[in-house]
């Protein structure tokens, strides 16, 4: 994962203070991250699909990690829509690297 290129924070929010990629509802960055640390696993999955959804994925791993996304997969790929077979493919590659190495 050392060869994530995230977006820089100024370039990740607006005016407002919302993050580029929730271009479907009106969330500030601060209401966003919020979401994510919900302790109803319905929201929690859905806010942590959104981004792996909309965001470019180098930008996914500024908000929910590795462990997270695996430990909340079954609730998150309902929420993928088309990206789901990208994550399905992202992570089956890690996880065959890991196990080479």
């Amino acid at each position: 994962m050392t060869y994530l290129n995230p977006t820089p924070p100024a370039a990740m929010v607006d005016s407002l203070g919302r993050p580029y990629f929730p271009w479907d509802q009106e969330l500030t960055l601060t209401e966003f991250r919020s979401r994510l640390a919900a302790t109803d696993p319905v929201v929690r999955g859905y806010s942590m699909a959104k981004p792996m959804r909309q965001a470019k994925p180098d930008d996914v791993f500024e908000f929910v990690s590795l462990s997270e996304i695996r430990n909340f997969w079954d609730r998150i790929t309902p929420n993928l829509g088309d990206r789901r077979e990208f994550w399905v493919w992202l992570l089956d590659s890690w996880s065959r690297k890991a196990h080479e190495a």
